[in-house]
């Protein structure tokens, strides 16, 4: 029943659905096997997953029959943060599981991928063709002297050659990286420097919005720049000759070897991520080829409901973490669908009909791509076969009501809207889709099994109903093992447990509802705090570009030398539109009728464009920097940003206020 303070929910799934789901069978499994509890739906699991953390990873391993190589001693020796250490003494390989599918000859010669560019045509490489190369190419990668932990690189867009390098990394347990090829050369030397690749996969260019981009230029110098490679492998994805001194990638992928997958540690790592490095060189995060492979089923067997008969669709590239997590859906059997290229070419709906012709039943794409949709207008249900579509999730910022209200109205009413959650730092969620929970307008639907997700204040005490810092209390497999080159661990520490030692603060301020949802507010590291009171950017983001002249807008909070607080509003308009009285006017409107008085900005400043991360995030604290007096050489990484150019306006206006 609905009580007063629970508002009706815009979907619940159905009892065919919520019985139909992998979560109801796992429950009802591990009440059996391990004790969980058998009733009270998925409130009750989470809390037993969190209450008897060690039983339930033991039991999500069992679920998921992960192969030991060596068994295991125990499941969670050290519940530390950082240091927890899990499934001691235990062996095994990731890209065996993710292979597995191929095992079955039923299944050999079904698709493992899709790959999709901007024609739209779906090309498979079957589980059999994958397999066979992933053993070939893990072969080459022997001879050439790779190693157990050696780190090997890809300048690479999200095609299927990608995933066949990072599953052969993987099974001679050595460490893959990566970059978009969009990254220029600083960036990704920024990131590859630190850790030193022997082998880097590299592409002659890429194609984007209907043009071909030549990077052979980029290659060159990362080759020149990087003494540590051994080898350099030539993906001729424009059709280029391999430059002298590179492998062919055909060569190295042609024998029909059978794989061979090394036995590695549970905590081996498995990859490197790295955060965005708006301030500084781009923290290396390392996590573990056991950690992510139980996280992983978890996170996409139970929480995203995929299976053999799914076929999973998020648009990413092999920059963001979003990548690494899309090609883990072949751990759960799926066939996963690799696009490489615009996200709006031709046109703003181009995703919707990857979505239709590749019959996606969960389609991933960015808030910022669905409110994208929402102002030009795009009618998804309308105009595209979405009928297999069961779940469209999204994420990279939290999404507005607005966009839950137009992928309701537009998509289907049937269907599963899943806001998640999470971070590089874990490669996975800390909130997000529960295929058994109804969906509420602007809220993720819980924390994730195995993780306890609290709301704390300054002080440390957990709150209901109110904004606090997102703070995990126990372990997940999936965080990090370390951080490359830091061997007294102390940016590991700083980076998550200085405000609350023993607790990991991810810097993000979240509401926990009395019903068990969450709702994400923004950064708490550039949190608006106007007397006293604590407001999030993305309230404000929301509020001001449902207007069709805002295209988008950066709100910064500035505490004063003289105990002041400015706050200005920077609006990027639509083409056409003016920055004029009028629509200052009903900006500022728009915010006091819809979020408070408080929020109204002291100066709305028109920019040409709102800057990113490589990753497609506002940059809010390096602007807050900025326009504190801050050089932008000290508060910004230049190679982190999608353009620098839109930065010394900034600098300017910081100046101008400081010496003012």
């Amino acid at each position: 029943m609905t009580s007063a303070s629970t508002p009706q929910p815009l979907w619940s799934p159905g009892p065919d659905r919520i019985a139909a789901a992998r979560i109801t069978a796992f429950q009802a499994w591990a009440a059996e096997r391990f004790g969980a509890p058998a009733a009270g739906g998925y409130p009750a699991l989470h809390r037993w997953s969190v209450d008897e953390l060690d039983t339930f990873w033991q039991a999500v391993a069992e679920w998921f029959d992960v192969r030991f190589t060596t068994p295991y001693e125990s499941v969670l020796a050290d519940r530390a943060m950082p240091g927890a250490r899990w499934f001691t003494d235990a062996t095994l390989n990731y890209a065996e599981h993710a292979l597995r599918a191929a095992e079955d000859p039923a299944r050999a010669d079904e698709a493992a991928l899709l790959h999709v560019d901007e024609t739209h045509e779906a090309v498979p490489v079957t589980w059999a063709e994958l397999r066979r190369q992933v053993g070939a190419l893990s072969a080459e990668l022997r001879a050439l002297g790779v190693r157990p932990g050696d780190r090997v690189s890809g300048y690479l867009p999200n095609i299927p050659e990608a995933v066949t390098a990072l599953l052969a990394t993987a099974a001679v347990g050595a460490v893959w990286t990566s970059c978009a090829p969009d990254f220029g050369a600083r960036s990704v030397l920024d990131r590859f420097q630190q850790v030193e690749p022997v082998v880097l996969f590299t592409v002659d260019g890429y194609r984007y919005g209907g043009k071909e981009h030549d990077r052979r230029d980029t290659v060159a110098e990362l080759r020149a720049e990087l003494p540590s490679l051994r080898a350099v492998v030539h993906i001729p994805l424009l059709g280029t000759d391999a430059p002298e001194g590179t492998l062919a990638w055909s060569e190295l992928t042609a024998a029909a070897t059978e794989p061979v997958f090394e036995a590695v540690p549970f905590d081996h790592p498995l990859w490197v991520l790295y955060s965005s490095g708006t301030t500084g060189l781009p923290k290396a995060i390392v996590q573990s080829q056991g950690g992510i492979l139980l996280e992983h089923l978890k996170q996409l067997g139970l929480h995203c409901d995929l299976g053999p008969e799914d076929r999973f669709f998020w648009y990413t590239s092999t920059g963001w973490m979003m990548w690494n997590f899309l090609v883990s859906g072949l751990l759960t059997g799926t066939t996963v669908v690799l696009y490489d290229g615009s996200p709006g070419y031709p046109d703003t709906g181009a995703q919707w009909r990857i979505a239709e012709r590749t019959k996606a039943t969960l389609y991933g794409t960015s808030a910022a791509y669905v409110m994208a949709c929402r102002k030009a207008e795009v009618h998804p249900g309308r105009d595209f076969d979405l009928s297999s579509v069961k779940c469209v999730a999204t994420t990279g910022s939290p999404l507005p009501p607005d966009g839950f209200r137009w992928l309701h109205d537009e998509v289907a009413e049937d269907l599963w809207i899943a806001s998640v959650s999470g971070g590089t730092d874990v490669c996975s969620c800390f909130a997000g889709a529960v295929p058994t929970l109804p969906v509420h307008i602007g809220e993720l639907q819980a924390a994730c099994l195995g993780t306890d997700l609290q709301a704390w204040d300054p002080s440390g005490k957990p709150l209901v109903g109110e904004v606090g810092e997102l703070v995990v209390t126990n372990p997940m497999p999936s965080m990090p093992i370390h951080f490359w080159n830091d061997p007294d661990g102390s940016r590991y520490r700083d980076s998550y447990f200085e405000m609350f030692p023993g607790a990991w603060r991810h810097g993000d301020w979240i509401t926990i509802t009395d019903h068990g949802s969450v709702v994400i507010h923004g950064r708490s590291d550039s949190t608006l705090n106007r007397q006293g009171v604590r407001m999030g950017s993305a309230d404000i983001y929301e509020a001001v570009e449902r207007l069709p002249e805002i295209k988008e807008s950066l709100v910064i909070g500035l505490e004063e030398p003289n105990g002041g607080y400015w706050m200005p509003l920077f609006v990027h308009l639509a083409p056409g539109a003016t920055l004029d009285d009028d629509l200052r006017a009903r900006v500022k409107t728009t915010i006091r009728e819809q979020l408070s008085p408080r929020h109204v900005p002291d100066e709305i400043i028109e920019v040409p464009a709102i800057p990113h991360t490589l990753t497609g995030k506002r940059i809010e604290v390096p602007v807050k920097r900025l326009l504190q007096g801050t050089p932008l050489a000290k508060a910004v990484n230049a190679g982190s940003v999608d353009n620098i150019d839109l930065l010394p306006f900034y600098e300017e206006l910081g100046r101008t206020r400081t010496q003012g």
